[in-house]
């Protein structure tokens, strides 16, 4: 992939110099200080003690023993900054890369929706190290990367790079941008209203039912990642010899199919919420071949 001197994003968020979500306090204001009275009533004098040196040791070990003892309970959502970013020149490069690919998903998604007599809101990408909270919770790096349509953010924890390579057999830079642009494509659904329309449909669901529905919104992700490939092919001449190829690898790799091979041994398509590897593989091809939004109606194909 020709990505080496390209323009970078400048939304691009860097929190992984930040302290990680830590449990919070036990019991409010006052924390473990106030529940003295109802250990020693519980355990008894003997195994009250063993039960706070075990909370205490606890709180040594999160580094929250203050907030146990006396502190808030509530944690705040804000990141906490505690220094600069430590990293190797290989993931200084790779941050690099990230921003490149995301500010060329930019390039593509602001032309497009020109033409359709809208303008792009251009999403956030945040690098974490090992979790993260998010508007939708707290992220976590071993459930992959993954987009936050109510802050409308896609966060990613870089040593994911490493699985798609060592874990999943699907290297190469073109197969890492694949990742981001299909998290990209999430954004585009929730622009788009696709994503709300999925969250009210769901409700009204079998969990069954539920999953085929999310599988639907998964391959049409996997789709507008083709679009932007399409367009980062053909207008900026991003691509090199092979690069399809690796992100059709890393969509087959990550198939519901061949995860569940992987994990359990066998597969449970009832259970399903990404597609299967063939699936996956079909739906970026047809938004790398076309490169328009009307090839990626996953909600209205009869077959997938």
């Amino acid at each position: 992939m020709r990505w080496r001197g390209q323009k970078q994003s400048s939304n691009v968020e860097d929190r992984r110099g930040n302290r990680g979500p830590s449990v919070g306090g036990i019991g409010g204001r006052g924390g473990m200080l106030n529940l003295l009275p109802m250990i020693f009533k519980l355990f008894g004098l003997k195994g009250g003690v063993v039960a706070i040196l075990a909370l205490g040791a606890y709180g040594i070990f999160t580094g929250n023993l203050g907030g146990m003892l006396g502190g808030d309970s509530i944690q705040s959502a804000d990141p906490q900054p505690s220094g600069p970013v430590k990293q190797s020149a290989a993931e200084e490069e790779l941050v690099s890369f990230v921003s490149v690919v995301l500010a060329d998903t930019e390039t593509t998604w602001h032309e497009l929706f020109k033409q359709m007599g809208d303008s792009y809101k251009e999403p956030k990408l945040i690098l974490f190290r090992g979790a993260v909270r998010s508007a939708c919770g707290l992220g976590q790096a071993a459930t992959g990367p993954f987009y936050c349509p109510s802050d409308q953010k896609v966060y990613i924890d870089l040593s994911f790079y490493n699985d798609l390579k060592n874990r999943f057999k699907a290297p190469g830079d073109f197969a890492q941008a694949y990742v981001i642009a299909h998290e990209v494509g999430h954004h585009v659904q929730t622009l788009l209203g696709i994503s709300n329309k999925v969250h009210q449909a769901k409700r009204s669901l079998s969990q069954t039912e539920a999953n085929k529905l999310s599988v639907r919104q998964e391959l049409q992700a996997d789709c507008f990642a083709g679009i932007w490939a399409h367009h980062a092919d053909r207008s900026r001449q991003l691509l090199e010899q092979g690069d399809a190829e690796e992100a059709l690898t890393a969509a087959s790799a990550i198939g519901d199919d061949r995860l569940q091979k992987q994990s359990q041994g066998h597969v449970t398509p009832d259970s399903f919420t990404h597609g299967r590897s063939t699936q996956r593989v079909a739906w970026f091809n047809k938004g790398f071949r076309s490169g328009t939004l009307k090839e990626c109606d996953t909600f209205s194909a009869a077959t997938l």
